[in-house]
């Protein structure tokens, strides 16, 4: 889920809230995607108020559970992939009121998890490259996505 697909359309609306099979779902297929790759990171899934529902260790290190939750969090929280808040702050300007939000977490990696146009969590992943991170946050919000 790109970042431009939001900036023309707008966020997608909040729907009700991930269950712990969609959850379970999400993991699975993340996990998967990191495994494939022999990325060591953390995944975090929340639901669509940022409250963490599954954490998964996948022999990151221990300052990627609060990074990855934290970028799930922000996804859920500003209903966009969190590297829409890293771009703007790159951008600087306005983007820099960012700084202002103490829970944000400005690195790419979280993205919401949407089903049927609506969010119902996110997915955040730490561990290696954001772009990787991200990538496995993507494999998770797709398996719920495709049902």
């Amino acid at each position: 889920m790109a970042a431009s697909a939001f900036a023309q359309t707008g966020p997608a609306p909040y729907g009700a809230s991930i269950t712990m099979e969609q959850a379970r779902k999400a993991m699975a297929a993340a996990e998967a995607e990191a495994n494939k790759n022999s990325w060591p990171v953390v995944i975090s899934i929340v639901d669509n108020g940022g409250h963490l529902v599954a954490l998964h260790r996948l022999e990151a290190q221990t300052a990627s559970i609060d990074i990855a939750t934290g970028k799930a969090t922000t996804a859920a929280a500003f209903r966009r992939p969190s590297k829409s808040l890293e771009d703007g702050l790159a951008a600087g300007g306005a983007g820099l009121r960012i700084l202002s939000v103490r829970a944000a977490t400005a690195l790419q990696g979280g993205v919401p998890i949407l089903l049927d146009g609506k969010i119902i969590g996110a997915s955040g992943v730490s561990g290696v490259m954001a772009s990787q991170d991200a990538q496995v946050a993507m494999a998770g919000a797709a398996a719920v996505a495709a049902k």
